[in-house]
């Protein structure tokens, strides 16, 4: 358990890391220009992918055990750490009620980057088939 602990902290912390500069440089340069859903579509795939490749270096380097309960728990660690520190920095720095960032989820916009935040939660339950290809084929 603790290595699936350790892994999705990671998971989330780095993820998060990553989005924020992403997040910061599609609110400066991309939306004035091209708006707020056009700019998340184009960011989405980006923090996507290096979610998966981290998600898989992390499930190797912490040797996050191949049943679906530790791939799960994984996901759901950093998805509520997500949840958390985005709503943190909603009321914080953006000074937005509690009511109104959860409230935010309901545009197209904050719904893609919901959507996306589920599909970043769901890599290392996802990847888990791929892991047991490896491991019964004798390669893992």
């Amino acid at each position: 358990m603790r290595s699936t602990l350790r892994a999705g902290v990671l998971y989330f912390a780095i993820i998060f890391a990553v989005g924020f500069a992403l997040g910061t440089t599609r609110v400066l340069l991309l939306v004035p220009r091209l708006g707020a859903v056009t700019s998340e579509l184009i960011e989405l795939p980006i923090i996507l992918t290096a979610a998966w490749s981290l998600c898989g270096r992390l499930v190797a380097r912490y040797q996050v055990p191949h049943h679906w309960q530790a791939r799960l728990s994984m996901g759901a660690i950093a998805f509520t750490l997500l949840m958390i520190a985005e709503a943190v920095l909603s009321v914080a720095l953006f000074g937005n009620s509690i009511t109104a960032h959860f409230a935010s989820y309901r545009s197209l916009y904050g719904g893609l980057g919901l959507l996306g935040q589920v599909i970043f939660a769901t890599f290392p339950l996802v990847q888990l088939p791929a892991a047991m290809t490896q491991t019964h084929s004798g390669r893992g």
